[in-house]
């Protein structure tokens, strides 16, 4: 019967799948073709293939699907013959599919991802938690949608742990390259009530930089004994490979009587430096300890704590100060254990005095201060002259702060400088006068060991802007001159027979060994030519200690450099001119003056100590913490 359209459909073709034996996914696509014969029965053609989409008649060999392959190919394209039979077909691999695939955890890619995560949460003192949070994962899905986010486990355990291992391998070798080590040390105690003791060094590198580096921050779970902390920083010494055979390690401490003693008890370390904000720290309290300074203080505590606790009060004090065209600055509270807050309350009160005043009086106050009351004159008056004597201590704390430039040349500079500003003048009140004895009294106590001062003064001359010494007499100048042209050629003699001892075992190591006689060496042509002519004299060298005698003097002469200028590009200029005095600047500069280096890591820890990171492990706040501070991005 003819369709519609005038074409003719021929009969579909009755097919037999092949057996189950045929385990090629082509037979998916391919049937046997089905015939009877007159008497009915059912005959299958081994010999052809039918395929399923066309109807195509394919000869067919037994065991050989190439044909039948090849037609697939052609003809049908979008039909995969992958696998085996049976199986659900492959979608053919794509570009935008391969995007699709998650990274392996061993790829270098997700290497990378992880570490640079591990990184993150070092330098900017997250929590290891971060990687579970919804913002963060969305974050690392849009930057790479194939990247699989480990657990925190995983970083705590593995990323941070390698992370550390290799800052450590990179610290150890920067100090091995220091001719010389210095210390800092200092006691803490995190939210969790853990006890630890951090230790920082600090070093000139070869080309006159100056570097420091936290070494650890281990807990301590005895008293803190000076024998205790003593082995403690025995335990530093050996672990991080300081010792060093020209000498012992400077360390700086506060002036606290168990690690100064500590120091003392550790072989290997020496001399002890006192803090010299720690000893500025001591001074200013003495000085504002006194009973009608203390009162002064208490009163503005008073006046000071009623603007922060209420709104209005504050938010009416705003309102005066643009009033008054007064600095829109907030009242400061000062804080017991840092004497600089002291300083900074005080100043901020006699600038914002006028203020205060209108603002106490304003009719719109709702709660009129009952139990305070503003400084009268007087006090104000001794305000101000108390201002004007903390104001040196508070400088030189500032000053002394620094990382980037040599500080312990500056101690016996700044210590005779704070005590010839505390001398007493005919304007001081009784108070004042007795705010300055105490500051005076106190700083004067402090260095006076004769060894250290001998020490500081020598490092003192060897900072090329203070080396003029103007603050002491002609003799005393003379003799810390004398006395460092004795230290450098005893240091150069000690390294003369170093030197000549190791010499010394190998001349005796290779004469055990049989040696073979050699030639005796060839003259050159120019030698030959000029030989009778030209002879070479031995030059007279002059001994070690004139030689030394006479480079000291002449850096002696030299001029000072602006106390603005950088003292270690100005050695690394003319460290050739001198280069015996410049081995032992380069050793004694790089003591810090005060152990800022470490008390700065306090607060770094009490961001990683934080409240809800309280169980962290001491272990981990030791690795958290020396990432944070040494590990460098490249």
């Amino acid at each position: 019967m003819a369709s519609g359209s005038g074409e003719r459909r021929l009969p579909r073709p009755e097919m037999k799948d092949a057996p189950a034996l045929f385990k090629s996914g082509v037979w998916d696509h391919f049937g046997f073709p089905v015939t009877y014969d007159d008497t009915g029965n059912k005959n299958v053609d081994r010999t052809v293939t039918i395929c399923k989409h066309c109807k195509t008649r394919i000869a067919y060999a037994s065991g050989n699907t190439s044909n039948m392959t090849g037609h697939l190919r052609r003809h049908h394209p979008s039909v995969s013959v992958e696998g085996r039979r049976g199986e659900p077909a492959k979608k053919p691999f794509t570009i935008s599919a391969a995007f699709k695939q998650p990274l392996a955890e061993d790829t270098a890619k997700a290497k990378s991802i992880s570490k640079a995560i591990g990184i993150f949460i070092a330098k900017d003192m997250q929590p290891y938690s971060v990687v579970e949070g919804e913002g963060f994962r969305n974050m690392i899905k849009v930057l790479e949608p194939r990247y699989v986010m480990p657990s925190r486990r995983y970083f705590g355990t593995n990323v941070i742990l390698n992370l550390y291992e290799e800052t450590s391998v990179d610290i150890v070798k920067e100090l091995s390259e220091a001719c010389q080590i210095a210390l800092t040390t200092d006691g803490w105690t995190s939210r969790s009530t853990e006890s630890y003791l951090t230790v920082t060094a600090h070093y000139i590198t070869p080309q006159w930089e100056l570097r420091s580096c936290v070494l650890q921050t281990r807990p301590i779970y005895e008293s803190h004994t000076s024998k205790i902390l003593s082995e403690k920083l025995r335990e530093v010494v050996e672990e991080w490979k300081l010792e060093r055979d020209n000498g012992t390690i400077p360390v700086t401490t506060d002036n606290a009587n168990n690690i100064v003693n500590a120091v003392g008890l550790t072989e290997g370390l020496g001399p002890q430096i006192s803090c010299f904000a720690h000893t500025v720290n001591l001074a200013a309290k003495s000085a504002i300890s006194t009973a009608q300074i203390s009162r002064l203080l208490a009163k503005v505590r008073k006046v000071v704590t009623f603007f922060h606790r209420s709104t209005t009060a504050a938010f009416i004090l705003k309102t005066k100060q643009d009033m008054l065209t007064l600095p829109d600055h907030k009242l400061i509270h000062d804080v017991p254990t840092r004497w600089n807050s002291t300083y900074d309350m005080l100043e901020r009160y006699v600038e914002q005095q006028a203020a205060l005043y209108s603002a106490v009086t304003d009719k719109n106050m709702k709660k009129k201060p009952k139990d305070i009351s503003l400084l009268t004159d007087s006090e104000t008056k001794l305000t101000e002259g108390l201002i004007d004597v903390l104001k040196p201590l508070k400088n030189v704390t500032t000053l002394m702060s620094t990382e980037t430039s040599p500080s312990v040349s500056m101690i016996m500079p700044l210590q005779r400088m704070v005590l010839k500003a505390m001398a007493p003048s005919a304007d001081d009140s009784s108070t004042i006068k007795d705010a300055k004895a105490a500051i005076t009294k106190d700083l004067q106590s402090r260095y006076s060991d004769h060894s250290i001062q001998d020490y500081l003064h020598r490092a003192t001359a060897l900072d090329p802007r203070f080396k003029s010494l103007p603050y002491l007499d002609e003799a005393c100048v003379q003799k810390i001159w004398d006395d460092l042209t004795l230290e450098i050629v005893n240091l150069e003699e000690q390294a003369q027979q170093h030197c000549e001892a190791q010499a010394a075992s190998s001349s005796s190591a290779a004469e055990s060994e049989p040696s073979e006689t050699s030639p005796p060496p060839k003259k050159s042509a120019m030698a030959t030519v000029f030989a009778d002519f030209f002879t070479t004299e031995a030059r007279s060298t002059k001994p070690l200690p004139e030689t030394i005698r006479e480079e000291v003097t002449s850096y002696k002469e030299t001029s000072c450099i602006s106390v603005d200028e950088d003292p270690l590009a100005w050695w690394k200029t003319n460290a050739h001119k001198y280069p015996h005095v410049a081995k032992l600047a380069q050793r004694d500069l790089a003591v810090p003056g005060t152990s800022v280096p470490s008390e700065r890591v306090f607060s770094t820890a009490g961001d990683i100590v934080t409240a809800s990171r309280s169980r962290l492990l001491p272990e981990n706040v030791d690795k958290l913490i020396f990432m944070q501070k040494n590990m460098r991005i490249k």
